[in-house]
């Protein structure tokens, strides 16, 4: 028996596989988690409407401080480091489309058809990302006007 025991090999684990494994697992199991909710609780989101703002510039943690919650507000990282706080809530699709330009990011528009919507034709209702997510040059931003 004492033969046996000095002859078997030790068995081998690869903990980076295992590792690997382990996350794409939590990964797949959060992505899962995070689109049932957008899916549960997204549709309120995306036609919330705020009020009429002004773009102003300021710090990173003075604009993650006051920022509002309606989805109408853009958080947008500067060259320079700084966070740009652009409020678009019931702003024009032009105006809208100037003020991403200006950030150098990408707008995509989209027509929400709304019988209640109170804002002008073609105001912007929603942005997707909005914050606290904050965007950088080059990003691509979903906004959402309504008509009716």
């Amino acid at each position: 028996m004492n033969d046996f025991v000095k002859t078997a090999e030790a068995p081998r684990f690869d903990t980076a596989v295992i590792e690997r494994g382990a996350r794409r697992k939590r990964a797949t199991a959060i992505a899962g988690i995070a689109t049932a909710l957008v899916v549960a609780c997204g549709a309120g989101t995306a036609l919330a409407a705020g009020f009429v703002g002004s773009g102003s510039h300021t710090s990173a943690q003075t604009a993650a401080d006051r920022t509002g919650a309606d989805g109408t507000t853009l958080l947008v990282r500067t060259g320079d480091g700084t966070v740009a706080k652009e409020q678009l809530a019931g702003a024009s699709a032009s105006r809208a489309r100037v003020a991403l330009v200006h950030f150098g990011l990408t707008p995509t528009f989209t027509r929400v058809k709304m019988s209640d919507c109170k804002q002008p034709e073609d105001a912007v209702v929603a942005i997707s990302p909005h914050a606290p997510t904050v965007v950088r040059a080059g990003d691509t931003v979903l906004v959402t006007t309504c008509f009716r």
